[in-house]
């Protein structure tokens, strides 16, 4: 005699969900579909489909996830698989949610953390999904700032035990003594605060000189083994949220290196948590820097109308009080998001309003320290790079000989790109044999980092030659760039 198969539960959770976004099952199952295709999946779902998950069904893979955020996007609220009676799964969004709590945050940026750290390719692997970036940024705009974050030595209620809590499910390594003790009873001073700003000015140095990819294992393990013991400490108000901002500021960064070694997906994760860190924080000016962030990574991914919007929504964010400076920076994203767009009218307004925020700026101004490095040399950058992407080089090349005539030394990798970006206009204004010299340099600098960005951007040029690879100036150019192996 065989057993019955188990009697399966109606989703009533599901149900109610589809009923409060006046979804059919036919209109949810092409929503899935179409989401799944964003993540390069052929899914065939249809009404059938869902008429066997209200029957109590359980989707495979990643689908739970996708049909989360179906309706995250319709109902304006993060949702997860389990908020619609599905099973866990692999997590498509993790990293992506924006925390109801401080604590919360610091439960999901950790989790990142310690995975990251360990031998888990995969998660460098993740895709970066466009669609991520509605929710947090339009929840830091229109959120409710946090009342406390301040901890006192206490027992600490598991994640598992709140409604909302993390749904990232990262299991976390074995901890020594040391951790443990730090973790729960460490109090956190003005010591521990400076010692997070001295290490991120030194994973900065090393990022603009050699490359994301030179020291990015070597952050995540110092946030991981440094940074989260002091989150999870105690600490009042005042130090809590100069300890959220500091941890910010290194999420950030790690997001920033993730990104220029094209884990993009990763990278994207991190800036949202380093925006909810900000939060915290009470730093608005810095969660524009972080929206800012994000919208680099936009444009470079191609995303020119998400870039827009992030720029925009950093600039609703501070209003115009923030100092002509971070003004003038937010003001340039948004331009290089309008270039890659091909939007000369709306490029050119924004270039014009950063360039009269910089004019505006006075040499006694209060600038925050992760702003001082956008200066004449910086803004002349911007300006090339726009010009390049509106194929108007001769005004790409003067702005790109002036912002190399103006930066540091020490600021390499952007130097290397500002080189490409020249070397792209003198191509473009017909000067093959310059082009080919400057781009050869830019090669060479390439090819000592640890940037996959920097080799994109060599990459990139060379197409742009390829009309012309019989003539003897390229040949002499693959020549020497095949020379640096």
């Amino acid at each position: 005699m065989t057993d019955r198969p188990a009697q399966r539960t109606p989703n009533r959770q599901l149900a109610a969900l589809i009923a409060e976004a006046g979804f059919s099952n036919a209109g949810l199952a092409r929503r899935v579909d179409q989401l799944g295709l964003e993540h390069g999946l052929d899914l065939r779902y249809d009404k059938t489909s869902v008429t066997r998950w209200l029957r109590g069904q359980q989707p495979r893979g990643t689908t739970p996830a996708l049909i989360a955020e179906v309706f995250t996007r319709r109902l304006g609220r993060r949702l997860t698989a389990q908020d619609l009676g599905l099973d866990a799964c692999a997590p498509v969004y993790a990293g992506l949610e924006f925390a109801a709590t401080p604590e919360e945050a610091v439960d999901i940026v950790s989790g990142l953390w310690r995975k990251d750290s360990g031998s888990h390719a995969e998660l460098r692997k993740i895709a970066f999904t466009p669609a991520g970036l509605v929710v947090p940024s339009r929840d830091w705009l229109i959120g409710k700032a946090d009342d406390r974050v301040a901890r006192e030595p206490g027992p600490r209620v598991p994640p598992q035990g709140r409604p909302g809590a993390a749904r990232l499910q990262l299991p976390a390594p074995p901890r020594s003594r040391g951790q443990a003790e730090r973790g729960s009873g460490h109090r956190v001073g003005s010591g521990d605060i400076a010692a997070l700003h001295s290490v991120g000015e030194l994973f900065r140095t090393l990022d603009d000189r050699f490359g994301g990819g030179h020291a990015r294992q070597a952050l995540v393990r110092y946030l991981e083994h440094e940074c989260e013991p002091m989150l999870r400490g105690s600490y009042d108000e005042q130090t809590g949220r100069r300890l959220f901002g500091a941890a910010a500021d290194l999420t950030r960064l790690a997001g920033w290196t993730s990104y220029d070694i094209a884990a993009h997906g990763l990278a994207q994760r991190y800036f949202v948590q380093a925006l909810r860190l900000a939060q915290a924080a009470g730093d608005r000016a810095y969660g524009s820097y972080v929206l800012v962030t994000m919208s680099r990574q936009a444009v470079y991914l191609g995303h020119g109308r998400e870039a827009v919007q992030l720029a925009r929504v950093a600039q609703q964010g501070v209003g115009t009080g923030a100092p002509p400076v971070v003004q003038a920076l937010l003001h340039a994203s948004e331009a290089r998001a309008h270039g890659v767009l091909g939007e000369v009218r709306a490029c050119t307004a924004a270039l014009v309003r950063a360039e009269r925020a910089l004019e505006a700026a006075r040499p006694g101004d209060d600038v925050p320290y992760w702003a001082a490095f956008f200066d004449e040399a910086q803004l002349a950058d911007e300006f090339g790079h726009c010009h390049r992407d509106l194929q108007q080089f001769r005004a790409a090349a003067q702005h790109a000989e002036r912002s190399l005539q103006l930066r540091a030394p020490t600021y390499a990798r952007s130097r290397l790109f500002c080189r490409v970006v020249l070397a792209t206009a003198r191509l473009g204004l017909g000067e093959l044999d310059q082009a080919c010299a400057i781009a050869a340099e830019a090669a060479g600098q390439a090819a000592e980092m640890r940037s996959a960005r920097a080799v994109e951007y060599v990459r990139e040029f060379e197409r742009r030659l390829e009309p012309y690879r019989d003539a003897a100036p390229v040949r002499v150019y693959r020549e020497k760039v095949a020379a640096l192996g």
